[in-house]
């Protein structure tokens, strides 16, 4: 018999629905209003996700908003909670968890370990009674083969604070996505096939973890970041390659029982993003992968809709749209249906 939280982890990833990633802390989300001149204000960041959760439709293309602290405790212009607000979309509430990342103590200057298992247990039971369904934990790898990044030590450090995350948000009633972001931002040599082996060992760490801390994979999501060259690469890869190489990975490494998987963006382009995702659905099913594959993105969906709006209400409707598209077009990547000619098409509608 299915579990509630099971039965939640499979809505998450449900046939065309992907989950929004809205967790922007209050420094990032300032950092996205400077270059546009809108004011750096909680009163801004209000009246941006209130456009972006009361979008047309929402709950056909989201199952699901990773809020931020701030956000989970604001109310909509309606006058609603957007704990509320989603919920009447047919949309889960979630929250970030994690209180970012730290330089991870005796290892290199880049390495990175994640904060927030202090007192998790009490902010898991407050953010239940609150009405969240699900939580996120993000882990940052970094990859510089000329220093030996990633080392042991960071895989293992890592994976074991995503791993008892996991455990305690089950424990209190939350899905865990269990995220592991190796960044992409590498040096030269960051090549594809370095790429793939970081994502070997990382993920082979990661379940390792999940395991050793009883977590139910059954009532998980896993969020983690496509098989890409380093953004300073000297060689690219293909559309293919990346959708290749990435399912391969998952498909060696992430168990069957797992509810869904649901792609980061991890600062690609906004039709990157979308084509890696339509590319893995489409091998996905001639491979028999046997979770479905989705997206929760983050700048990838919602950069037009902030470019479009600039903090003026008059473009609230201009901005609704934009991210209209982009929420259609990767939903149609999630069911393996989207094309360039699609994107176009939709491109020209938005324009009009």
């Amino acid at each position: 018999m299915s579990s509630p939280l099971a039965s939640v982890a499979r809505a998450m990833v449900a046939p065309g629905k992907g989950i929004l990633a809205a967790d922007e802390s209050t420094g990032t989300a300032n950092k996205r209003f400077a270059p546009l001149g809108i004011a750096e204000t909680e009163e801004n960041r209000q009246k941006y996700r209130d456009l972006l959760f009361t979008m047309p439709d929402f709950g056909t293309f989201f199952s699901g908003v990773i809020l931020y602290d701030e956000t989970i405790r604001q109310n909509a212009r309606s006058g609603k909670t957007f704990v509320q607000t989603l919920e009447a979309s047919g949309a889960f509430p979630g929250i970030k968890l994690d209180t970012g990342v730290e330089h991870l103590a005796l290892a290199p200057a880049d390495e990175k370990i994640t904060g927030g298992l202090d007192g998790l247990a009490k902010r898991v039971d407050e953010y239940v009674k609150m009405g969240a369904k699900f939580a996120k934990w993000r882990a940052v790898i970094t990859i510089d083969e000329k220093t030996g990044l990633p080392t042991d030590a960071c895989l293992s450090a890592n994976a074991h604070a995503l791993a008892r995350y996991g455990a305690i948000c089950q424990r209190g009633g939350l899905v865990p996505i269990i995220e592991p972001e190796v960044l992409m931002d590498g040096a030269m040599s960051h090549s594809l096939e370095t790429s793939e082996a970081v994502h070997r060992r990382t993920l082979r760490f990661v379940f390792d973890a999940l395991v050793d801390q009883n977590v139910n994979f059954g009532e998980m999501v896993l969020k983690p970041s496509y098989v890409i060259p380093g953004q300073k690469a000297t060689s690219k890869a293909s559309v293919r390659e990346v959708a290749e190489r990435t399912l391969a990975v998952l498909m060696d490494y992430v168990p069957a029982s797992v509810a869904g998987i649901a792609f980061l963006s991890g600062g690609q382009g906004n039709e990157d993003a979308t084509a890696h995702l339509n590319e893995i659905n489409v091998l996905g099913k001639g491979h028999h992968a046997p979770w479905p594959l989705t997206f929760s993105y983050g700048r990838a969906l919602q950069q037009p809709a902030l470019n479009m709006w600039k903090g003026q209400d008059g473009n609230v409707d201009a901005a609704q749209k934009a991210i209209h598209h982009r929420a259609r077009m990767n939903s149609l990547a999630s069911l393996g249906q989207w094309s360039a000619q699609v994107e176009k098409e939709g491109a020209l509608v938005l324009s009009h």
